[in-house]
Order: structure tokens, then sequence, then C-alpha cells
């Protein structure tokens, strides 16, 4: 039987032919393991419930007699995964259901980068032949979970959804796992989360018979992932209606649950509803962790309320059980009536008599260097750099252990050095560290990576990039590469920038959106607008990644910066098919490219969009135009003589609060436009077609401030010093 020999996992390689050449070493490709075809079908749904827990299957059918499919299988069976799927490469057929399924589940099960490779190599083999009906539900979930631990987000989420679309019904902890992931990723991850939690539990719900999909139910960790997601997003109605779905699956809310609630009430803005959790925590005789004391005080610390976190945290040092009582009597912001009815169902408690005795702690919780270092970031925060020093300094005489300065808190006053551009004090801690035996993690060390690039020394950078490397043993991540990359851009040094990419990709560290948008910096920067379109191409290939409304303004930017106005509006055009609406950033490329272009009449379509843009009933996303935007268009009307559009724009300018640069338009006016509408051999007719447009010079010189028809005096260019000096007649108006 011939087959289609299973993909390698050698990496693959693109090239770009240009200034530099660009070489990229690829993964194997992670398109979604299954297709779906259009047509009706009965609705079928097949629960997995093969064991009550995700794990590997400790027992296995007996498959038809094959020799290849035996040797495979006692491989598999004793646990050789490598000498298993050396047997699989090496077969001449495609192995049995239990023997792909069980490779497929032990390669997961690893969870390493190379065995996750495989594992999706056979997926696409079975994809390409049309035989992943052969693979069980259980495999399948491993295979999820794994390429959620490994960050591979938007594989593992194509797993889920079409194991749902193919009528299996996934074990909790394998779509659970995905929800979790998706809730704390950036861009649209939560609102992703949101719809795969509700796409599991309507499918659950048509079971009559519960104990059917008991394995797939959502459990109070399931909930917890997807209430973090509404917390994400700030949605308090959404939030409580999922709260109170849970008895409906025999969930409770556990601590974690009302850790998150925390996190809702910070996001909202209901500072005065945080000690309310706590007491509603204390009230329901959930066991207390101390991981709620440190959501408090890292939501007092976002709130800008130090004051607030540090009564609690010296509460905690004195072993005081009355933080209740504490945290009420700071508490003098009123409530919001944004949403009141939503948070006094999840906390019925907030509406008790004021004269309700707080309850008091279980037991002591004392200070732990997690508070200390929650404490140090809002330091950190208001630049208050000596406090956190001396914070860090009474923590090493702390006799707790549990309080002494960690690797965490290291890395938060390395940051406070950092932003405060203080480069030997952050390297004098990190040998700090080395002394005291807390070893800096990468962490510690993208930090100190940043703080070079910024400061434009990027030889540095590059050393402690080796001796990161060498002396730590710590090898660079995909922050590290971007930071060094985006550091060679600022001294422009894109063959630099380039280098450290390829060397990432050749190192197997899959690029990230700002990988690519970085990149795409370094040639739009150079000049080299054609090499950044083929970097956004690859971008638009990659299934690891979504290309976002940067990547899509930093393309617009590099055709721009060339003065390729048409190329640029191409590509605006192609993003909003995508579905991404142009904002400040895109319009103001495309403003400069029109002013390097020389094409003034395409400023004037862009600035009747803007206007359009700027109105509340456009029925686009909210548009609010900045300085740089409307001083480029004010400027090319200006030099243009468009001076009733000029001043269209000041007025807007006005509007938004932006104070407009009469100097420089002064400046323009007097240069290019101070011999216009002087002729006195003009005909009348030509008098008559420039009346409208002198009327609105008249009207900007006004404006200006220059002597004009309104004030009645005349005015000329003085030769020395000032430039456009009026008569002594104009200077006395």
């Amino acid at each position: 039987m011939n087959t289609i020999p299973p993909p390698s996992s050698s990496p693959t390689s693109s090239l770009f032919h240009h200034t530099h050449t660009l070489t990229f070493h690829w993964f194997p490709p992670t398109s979604p393991p299954f297709t779906t075809t259009s047509g009706a079908r009965p609705f079928r749904l097949k629960a997995a419930t093969n064991s009550s827990n995700l794990s590997l299957p400790t027992t296995t059918p007996n498959p038809p007699p094959d020799s290849e499919d035996e040797t495979l299988l006692k491989f598999l069976r004793q646990r050789k995964t490598e000498e298993a799927w050396l047997a699989y490469t090496n077969s001449t057929q495609l192995p049995n259901p239990t023997c792909l399924s069980r490779l497929v589940s032990q390669l997961s099960y690893q969870n390493t980068p190379s065995s996750l490779t495989r594992a999706q190599s056979i997926i696409q083999r079975l994809r390409h032949d049309r035989q992943l009906h052969r693979l069980d539900s259980n495999s399948l979930g491993l295979l999820a979970v794994s390429a959620s631990k490994s960050g591979h987000t938007l594989y593992a989420t194509s797993v889920i959804k079409s194991m749902l679309k193919s009528g299996y019904l996934p074990h909790v902890k394998a779509w659970s796992a995905v929800v979790s992931r998706l809730a704390s990723s950036g861009d649209d991850g939560p609102a992703e989360a949101l719809k795969l939690f509700n796409s599991v539990t309507w499918r659950a719900r048509r079971f009559a018979d519960p104990t059917v999909v008991m394995d797939s139910k959502p459990d109070t960790a399931a909930f917890n992932a997807v209430l973090n997601a509404c917390a994400n997003m700030g949605l308090a109605k959404k939030f409580l209606e999922l709260f109170d779905e849970m008895p409906e699956f025999g969930c409770k809310p556990d601590v974690l649950t009302y850790n998150v609630l925390i996190k809702l009430c910070a996001r909202t803005g209901r500072k005065d509803l945080l000690v309310f959790v706590l007491e509603r925590i204390i009230e329901t005789g959930i066991p207390l962790c101390v991981t709620t004391l440190h959501s408090l005080v890292a939501a007092y610390v976002g709130f800008g309320d130090l004051r607030t976190a540090e009564k609690m945290v010296q509460a905690t040092r004195e072993g005081r059980l009355d933080l209740c009582k504490i945290l009420r009597e700071s508490n003098s912001e009123f409530k919001s009536k944004n949403e009141s009815d939503v948070f006094e169902k999840l906390l019925p408690n907030s509406n008790y008599p004021s004269d309700y005795e707080p309850p008091l702690l279980p037991k002591v919780y004392p200070a732990d260097s997690r508070m200390y270092t929650t404490l140090m970031k809002g330091y950190m925060k208001e630049q208050r750099i000596s406090d956190a020093v001396r914070m860090l300094q009474a923590m090493r005489h702390q006799e707790d252990k549990g309080s002494q300065p960690d690797h965490v808190t290291y890395t938060t006053v390395v940051s406070a050095f950092v932003k405060a551009g203080l480069m030997e004090q952050a390297r004098a801690v990190l040998a700090e560290m080395s002394r005291t035996g807390v070893p800096a993690n990468r962490i510690t060390y993208n930090i100190l990576l940043k703080g070079y690039c910024q400061q434009l020394q990027i030889e540095k950078a590059k050393e402690l990039a080796r001796e990161m490397v060498n002396d730590a043993g710590i090898e660079p991540d995909v922050v590290s590469y971007n930071t060094l990359i985006n550091g060679c851009i600022l001294v422009d040094d894109s063959a630099g920038a380039l280098n450290y990419f390829n060397e990432m990709r050749a190192k197997g560290i899959p690029p990230t959106k700002v990988s690519y948008t970085t990149l795409m910096k370094a040639f739009a920067f150079s000049g080299q607008a054609q090499v950044a379109n083929e970097v956004f191409n690859e971008m638009l290939n990659d299934p690891r990644v979504k290309v976002d409304l940067v990547a899509w303004n930093m393309l617009v930017e590099a055709y721009c910066r060339l003065g390729k106005i048409e190329v640029a509006k191409d590509v605006i055009e192609r993003m909003r098919e995508k579905g991404f609406y142009p904002n400040v950033s895109t319009y103001g490329s495309l403003a400069n490219g029109i002013a390097l272009a020389r094409k003034p009449g395409e400023a004037l379509l862009l600035w009747n969009e803007v206007k359009e843009r700027c109105k509340s009933s456009s029925g686009l996303p909210p548009f609010k135009p900045d300085e740089g935007l409307l001083d480029t268009l004010a400027d090319i009307c200006v030099r243009a003589a468009f001076f009733k559009k000029a001043l269209e724009i000041v007025a807007c300018m006005e509007e938004y609060g932006i104070e407009a640069n009469k100097t420089k338009y002064t400046r323009i006016y007097v240069e290019m436009h101070s011999r216009m509408f002087t002729s006195k051999h003009a005909s009348r007719a030509r008098q008559d077609r420039r009346k409208d447009r002198k009327g609105a010079a008249e009207a900007f010189k006004f404006w200006l401030g220059l002597p004009n028809s309104y004030y009645g005096s005349e005015w000329r260019l003085e030769s020395a010093g000032d430039e456009y000096a009026s008569d002594s007649d104009s200077a006395k108006h």
C-alpha cells in the first residue's frame, strides 16, 4: 500500500533577495488539524468518557495481526517513545488507530518542542490522507493541552474547535486548559475564550443524561478560566451571568474565583468593593489563601493608592486579624452607580449596614516577599526609587526567609533603576544577586538588555547577551531577541537586526507579532519597503501569529516613507477588507507620505476622511486626531495655498485642545505667498475667479495676526532681520 510519507521534522527555509538575504527557519506548518466540509449532517456528539482523568491510556485493545503494528505497539506499551517514533517513520503503511492514538498521546505527554512537532506531523499526515477519524478523543485532548502549554495557543484552539465540529466533546482538562491560555492572552484571546466556553457548555446541555458528559462538563477551574476572561475584558454583567451558572454544573466558587473578582473590581474602577471581596471569602467559609492578600495589595497599587497598600502590608507584618476593618477605614471612595446591581449580587455584603462589624481573618498571614515586592512596584511606578531601595535593604534583615528578597524583588529594583536610566546601579544589583546566591532569571536580563538598547548602548547589550548565555547559562527567548532587534534599529543597524532575527529562527524560537513588526520597522526605516512587505507576507502565512493593526500600519509606514502614496492606499484598502480600520497612526503615516510626495490634492481627500471619522455618527470605531496628523495636514494646505481647508484644520485643532504652531505657519506664508494677489495687470475675469481664494487668504492672515484687509492697511516683507515684519502703521494694530 503506497502512502505519503510523514512530513519531515526538519525546517524549511524561504529567502528574500534584496539588499540583505533573509533566511527563515520554520518549524513544520501548524495548520489546523481538521478540515470541515459544508453541507448538512446529523448532529452527533461523542463525549470523552474513556477516563476520568486526561492522561496516557494504560491499556490498549489488541490490534489486527500485523508485524509492524505489533512492533510499534510493543514500544508504546514499554513507553519507549523514541523507538516508537522511529518505527512509525519507517513503517510502510499507516498504523492502526490504536497505535496512532497511543503515539500521539505519548508524544504530546512528553511536552517538548520536538515531540510536539512530531505529533503535529502525524496530524498533518492523517489530515492529508483524510484519516483523522483514526485518532481518539483522548489523544487529541492531550495534543491540545501540550500545544497550549508550549504557547501554541492558536493551534490548541484549532484542535478543540475541530473536535467539537467533528462531534467530540473533549475532556474538561483539555478544553479548559485552552480557555485558560486564551483568557490570559492579548488581542481577542479573552473573547475567544468566552466563545469556546459557551460552545462546549451548549453541547453539554443537549444531553438529557448528564452522566454521559460527566468528564466534559465544566468544573470550577474551567469557570475560573472563563471568569478571568470576563475580568480581563471588564465585562461585569457577563461575569455575573457565568457566576450564576456554576451551580447548574455542580460547581462552587473557590478562593481563586474571588481572586478573579478582585481583578474585575480593579478593571472596572471599583476600588470601594475590594474589601467586600475579602469579607465575602471569610463569611462563606472558603479557606483564605495568601494569594488573595497578594491580589488586594496589587489592586491598591494599581489604583495608585499606596497609602492603603502600605497599611495593609504593615498590618500583616504586625500579625493583625482586623484587616477588613483597616481597609474599611481607608475606603473613602463613593460607590459608582455603573453596574451597581451586578456587584450587589456578586457581593451582597456590600449592602450591609454601616455599623456592621467586619469579620476577622481566620489566622495570621505574615507579610512575605511577594507583598513587599508588589509594594515596591508601586514605588517604582511613582518614581520613588529611594523608597524601593530602602525596602530592599529592610527585607535583607528579615529573619523569616519567606520575607527576604527573592529574584522577583531584585528584578523589580533592577527595573526601577533601568526606568530611571541608571544602568550602573542596575548592574550593581545584578552583581549583588550573584553574591547573595539569588540567581537572576531571563526576565532580569531582558530588562537590562532593554535598558542598554534604550540608551543606544548596543555593544553593551550584546556583551550582556553573551554573559547571559556563557556565565548564567540562560538561553535568550523571543523577548530577548525582540529587544536586541529593536536596539539594532535604534542605531540604524538593519543588518544586525536581520542577523538576530535569523539567529532566533535558527534556534527554533518561533517569532511573535512583535518580532515581525520590529523587523518590518528595520526595513521601513532603511527605505526597503519591498523587503518589509515580504516580511509582512511571511507573518500572514505564519499560523502561530495573528496580523494586527500595528503590522498593517508598519507596512503603510514603509511605503509612505518612500512617498509611494498609491501603494500605501492599496495597503489601507486591503486592511479594511480584513476588518481593520485606519487609526491615527495610519493617517499620520499617510499624511507624511503625501507631504513627501508633494501631492496636496491627496491631503484634501485625507482631510475629508478624517473629518468624517471625527463625527460620532460615522458608525466606525471612535477616532481622535492627534497633533502630528493635524499639523502635517495644515502644513500641506498652507504650502499649497488651500487656506480655507487650513482654517478648517486649525479649528479642529482648537476643538481638541491642540495648540497650533502659528509661528511656523506665518513663516511658510511669508516665504511662499507674500506676493500672492498683488498683480495689477490681472483681468477682471481672473480677479473674479480668485476672489474666494483671496478672501480665504485674508481670513488666514487675520488668524495669523498678519496685516490683512480686515485691518485696512498694507504690509510688506522687510529685507533685514524680521522676515515677516509689517510697517509701523500695522504694528499699531
